[in-house]
C-alpha cells in the first residue's frame, strides 16, 4: 500500500470514527438501566470498545461523549458493587 493510500485510509477512519461511536455509546447508555442488560453489553461489546467510542466522540460530539462517560461510570459502579458483594 502506498503512503498516500495509507494517509487516505487513516483520514477516512478518523472522519468516520464518531459515526461508528454513536451506536456503541447509545447501546451502552440504554443498557445501564438494568444490571442484566449491562452485563450483556459488557460480554458482547466490552468496556474497552466503549472507552474507544467515547474518545472518538469527544471532538465531534461532546454530548455523545458525555453520555458515554456516564455509561462508563455506571459500568464501574456495577463492577465495584459486584466485587464488594463477593467479599461479604
Amino acid at each position: 500500500m502506498s503512503p498516500e493510500a495509507v494517509k487516505r485510509a487513516l483520514a477516512r477512519l478518523a472522519r468516520d470514527a464518531p459515526q461508528r461511536a454513536r451506536p456503541v455509546i447509545e447501546e451502552a447508555a440504554k443498557s445501564t438501566g438494568d444490571v442484566t442488560d449491562a452485563a450483556d453489553f459488557v460480554d458482547r461489546v466490552g468496556v474497552d470498545r466503549l472507552e474507544t467510542a467515547v474518545a472518538a466522540a469527544e471532538r465531534r460530539d461532546p454530548g455523545l461523549a458525555r453520555r458515554g462517560e456516564r455509561a462508563l461510570t455506571a459500568f464501574r459502579r456495577f463492577r465495584e458493587a459486584a466485587t464488594s458483594s463477593r467479599r461479604e
